[in-house]
């Protein structure tokens, strides 16, 4: 299916990964009403799992917003299988959380989740702009730098 979102992706360059499968006793995604909500994507890229390790160790703020990038195409991957590939059903990006896992004492977790955030400006305009919460934490699933999750407005 092609629209504003496939185009403005296709003019970004952009290109979504398969929606990775749920690893647990969870769903990827569920909808409750006109509200999608995506469960945390991590750095699953075409190399497999990527940027594994902990902001103020393994990586610097830009790297750690490569990866809250990565895992927000991730986001926008199950979103779109989730709305049986049209992205323009989203009215609304409205909430994002990013968990950073980060060494003690590393406190730039909002530049870090940056990264994701402006991904979903870029890609649906005024209406990717979303309330947030960035989170340090001593450790994340596959000891991975970042993970992101979002819930959407959807018509």
């Amino acid at each position: 299916m092609s629209g504003r979102i496939d185009a403005r992706l296709k003019e970004l360059t952009i290109v979504l990964p398969e929606p990775a499968r749920a690893q647990g006793s969870y769903v990827p995604w569920i909808r409750a009403g006109s509200l999608l909500f995506i469960s945390g994507q991590i750095t699953l890229g075409v190399k497999g799992i990527e940027y594994v390790g902990a902001l103020g160790r393994e990586f610097n703020v830009d790297e750690g917003r490569a990866a809250a990038r990565l895992a927000a195409l991730n986001v926008m991957a199950q979103a779109k299988s989730a709305l049986d590939g049209d992205l323009d059903r989203v009215k609304q990006v409205v909430k994002v959380t990013g968990f950073v896992n980060a060494m003690a004492g590393f406190t730039q977790h909002p530049e870090v989740i940056n990264g994701a955030s402006d991904l979903f400006t870029e890609v649906f305009g005024e209406r990717g702009r979303h309330a947030r919460a960035a989170v340090g934490c001593s450790s994340l699933p596959r000891n991975v730098a970042v993970e992101i999750e979002a819930t959407f407005e959807i018509a």
